[in-house]
């Protein structure tokens, strides 16, 4: 089929972001942040306590209730040498990832593993933890050196979660350059975060308090939670010289009947509140393209292609007629989730299905979150960003945030 996708370099994403810029600490209260609104090419400046009153009446809030899970792990070895593994994700990909954290006994994963060369082939790595007194035996060995696909065995029925907040740390965003502290423990989570297999906190989401969210219906809005575990591409930047060719990294997203149902009875606006509820949303529709287009779903599990939302169609499908495939699939098959992964790419030359307007951080330059940014708000991203560049605002995960409505 055909692709309609017109090449872009990465270079009209790039701007010069001071390092005095990035945020390498939360701000004292959660809602405290400061809040850039940009409505019709007007920018305006709020704080973040604010935004129930700044969003269009009944609007719909979309939030990611994933959480973090301690996915570093530091392995010290009888020589001496450090073995780190980074929990990228289970090699179940059909299965959620919050129940491959209840498995006792063994669970297989894929990694990034640091000083790799020191860790052979069929070499298996020993350690011990303790669990309220009980001291656990691990075992970590190949499955695939090639992949980096790790098996890890212990002798206990304790769940895996428990297992990994004995063994792992919170993973913090590499560009931070600092240890985790105690403090990231609680602010690098959303206060709503749910189901374990992030590696990355939904960052948008951060500034919510308990007081904001209970305000959401006597504002005269509504909420829904979906579920998007975010991965370490994340932060990946960009490479390829033209966008469409970097390869966009995996990330599970997961879907009940009753939240698409939700989407479906709702008439006012959709605002995702962060660019991976919006990479889910436009993933579950697309998701439900291709199976009106007669797609198969493959026992390992569904993966959207990045390029499939770019194909050339002679018919385009409403949100109603997606969304009530997919949940005509799961009804028909009696499952309760729609799976998958997600390989999307969203970029200038893409149409928005499911958002108004997106809650969002600042983000990296020549970062495939930017590249998103411009799909919203085409080239008056530089104008938004130059503004909060001039005003002091913070970036990145730990920094403020904006509310852009769509061009």
């Amino acid at each position: 089929m055909k692709l309609a996708i017109a090449p872009l370099s990465i270079q009209a994403f790039d701007y010069h972001l001071p390092e005095a810029c990035i945020a390498l600490h939360p701000s004292p209260a959660r809602d405290a942040s400061r809040l850039l609104v940009s409505r019709n090419g007007q920018i305006t400046h709020h704080h973040f306590y604010q935004i129930l009153d700044l969003l269009p009446t009944n609007s719909l809030l979309v939030f990611n209730n994933t959480r973090v899970i301690p996915a570093r792990i530091h392995l010290k070895k009888s020589t001496g040498a450090t073995i780190e593994l980074f929990l990228l994700k289970p090699l179940a990909s059909q299965v959620a990832t919050q129940l491959t954290m209840e498995s006792k006994h063994q669970v297989e994963w894929e990694c990034l593993i640091g000083n790799k060369k020191r860790w052979k082939a069929g070499e298996s790595l020993k350690q011990s933890i303790q669990i309220e007194g009980e001291e656990i035996h691990l075992a970590l060995e190949w499955i695939d050196r090639d992949q980096n696909w790790v098996r890890i065995t212990w002798n206990s029925a304790h769940l895996f979660a428990e297992i990994l907040n004995a063994l792992g740390q919170i993973p913090l965003p590499p560009y931070l350059g600092r240890d985790l502290d105690q403090e990231d423990q609680e602010r690098y989570q959303t206060i709503f975060s749910k189901e374990l297999g992030a590696v990355a906190a939904p960052t948008a989401s951060l500034h919510f308090t308990q007081e904001l969210l209970d305000q959401i219906p006597s504002k005269g809005h509504q909420s829904t939670f979906i579920t998007l575990h975010v991965g370490a591409g994340t932060f990946l930047p960009v490479k390829e010289e033209n966008v469409a060719n970097h390869p966009m990294h995996r990330e599970q997203l997961i879907f009940s009947i009753p939240m698409m149902e939700a989407i479906l009875k709702h008439k006012g606006p959709i605002v995702p509140v962060g660019t991976t509820a919006l990479r889910a949303l436009e993933s579950l529709y697309w998701s439900g393209v291709y199976l009106i287009e007669g797609g198969k779903i493959p026992k390992e599990g569904f993966v959207l292609p990045k390029e499939f939302a770019y194909q050339a169609r002679e018919k385009t499908y409403s949100v109603s007629e997606s969304l009530e495939k997919v949940i005509q699939f799961l009804q028909e098959n009696q499952q309760e989730q729609w799976i998958a992964e997600t390989e999307l790419l969203i970029m200038p030359g893409y149409t928005l299905h499911l958002c108004d307007a997106l809650m969002t951080n600042f983000h990296q330059p020549k970062s495939t979150l930017l590249v998103l940014i411009a799909a919203l708000i085409g080239e008056h991203w530089k104008e938004v960003y130059a503004e909060a560049l001039q005003k002091g605002y913070r970036f990145l995960s730990y920094g403020d945030t904006s509310l852009l409505f769509k061009q």
